[in-house]
């Protein structure tokens, strides 16, 4: 499906240069979006997206950014300005805290990542943002439907889950000053995810969940089926403010199932 809004603009993917990202970069730009995407450390694989980006007869850069330190993200929007002039649509993908190293140098990094760098990484793209702009924030079922009754836990996800789910609250919360600058904010809550880390990460630390959830007898989604979710959330006119987009039933609670 085509999404006019998109053509022509200016998105940023955080996070872009694999799964999630990486799959949601070149969908924007099939619908004529130009891409900015940020990576860690795997500048050659982030090229590698940008150039399959470009394929599509748009504009595409890179760059690095650590989004846990602020001048990174200030540097960042610093550059969006002067390469393309604004931005019209943040896409909040990056997130993280199964890694150990970086939770062993500081247990704090789950919260950090997924709550405190999406606050001032949204905080520093608003003032580059015209009224129309979009927001989408990427989330988990654990994470969305963190301490609902009959949700599905991960021991090894857990602290992914709570800290993405403050995350999510957080975000929430700026919904009244977002209106103000007639910018929408909406959000993706997806399954596991096949062709990302995360389903890798939880069978290394919990062997046995990828079988358990085959054994369901529920496909899980893909990347492809997130960057489709998130192109609508960014494209569709119809979109209500904070709306949710579910992906994949499988994670979340019995009571939310199909609604």
């Amino acid at each position: 499906m085509k999404y006019p809004y998109l053509k022509g603009k200016i998105a940023l993917v955080t996070g872009g240069s694999r799964g999630i990202g990486a799959a949601t970069a070149v969908a924007l730009a099939k619908q004529g979006a130009n891409v900015v995407l940020t990576y860690r450390n795997k500048a050659a694989r982030a090229e590698e997206v940008a150039e399959e980006v470009r394929s599509h007869g748009v504009r595409a850069m890179t760059m690095a950014v650590d989004l846990t330190v602020r001048q990174d993200v200030d540097s960042l929007m610093k550059a969006i300005k002067k390469e393309f002039g604004g931005l019209d649509v943040l896409i909040l993908n990056a997130s993280g805290g199964m890694e150990k190293d970086l939770v062993a140098e500081n247990p704090d990094y789950p919260l950090l990542l997924n709550r405190d760098a999406q606050l001032w990484t949204l905080q520093a793209a608003l003032p580059l943002m015209p009224k129309g702009g979009r927001i989408v924030f990427i989330t988990s079922h654990w994470a969305h439907f963190y301490g609902q009754e009959g949700q599905e836990r991960i021991a090894a996800y857990e602290p992914v889950a709570y800290s993405k789910y403050e995350g999510e609250k957080a975000l929430l919360a700026l919904i009244p000053r977002l209106e103000q600058h007639g910018i929408r904010l909406n959000r993706i809550s997806g399954d596991m995810v096949e062709g990302t880390i995360t389903p890798k990460l939880l069978e290394r630390a919990q062997p046995g969940t990828l079988k358990s959830r085959s054994e369901m007898g529920t496909p899980i989604p893909t990347v492809h089926d997130m960057a489709v979710a998130v192109v609508k959330a960014c494209g569709d006119d119809k979109m209500k403010q904070g709306e949710v987009i579910y992906v994949g039933e499988a994670g979340m609670p019995t009571s939310q199932v199909s609604k």
